[in-house]
């Protein structure tokens, strides 16, 4: 009897939406935290990147200008443009040789759509000319 009584004193209507409501909300928080979880690192899309070039990137001639800190600089000409361009070597410590070793000519893959996209060390490829073999060695 007691039910009957709240019953008839909330129309039906009102608890369809306050639950319609609730669903709504608990969808969306599913939702987001579904597309928080699938997002890539930054990290995973620098090294996605660095695959994709390595794979199928243009070849080109490159002079390393400076090494400082994590950064490889590097300077290079496609059709007449000329690049200074950078690339973070955090990632790729195991693959590099010694320091001082990292200058002079080097070889570059770049995208063909955007030149400004380019790379020098990737962890299946190297521009590197002071390694010996065309796949980079991590160190033991």
């Amino acid at each position: 009897m007691l039910g009957a009584l709240v019953f008839n004193k909330v129309p039906a209507v009102a608890v369809t939406l306050v639950l319609a409501a609730i669903l709504l909300a608990l969808g969306a928080l599913a939702g987001v935290v579904k597309w928080r979880r699938s997002r890539v690192t930054p990290e995973e899309r620098e090294r996605l990147r660095r695959t994709a070039l390595a794979a199928r990137g243009k070849v080109g001639d490159a002079s390393l200008v400076e090494v400082r800190d994590e950064m490889l600089f590097y300077s290079y000409a496609i059709r007449g443009v000329e690049y200074i361009a950078s690339q973070d070597m955090s990632s790729l410590h195991d693959y590099l040789p010694s320091e001082d070793t990292l200058s002079g000519p080097a070889w570059i893959r770049y995208d063909p759509k955007n030149p400004a996209n380019s790379i020098v060390l990737a962890e299946t490829w190297t521009g590197l000319r002071t390694i010996p073999n065309s796949v980079p060695q991590p160190r033991p």
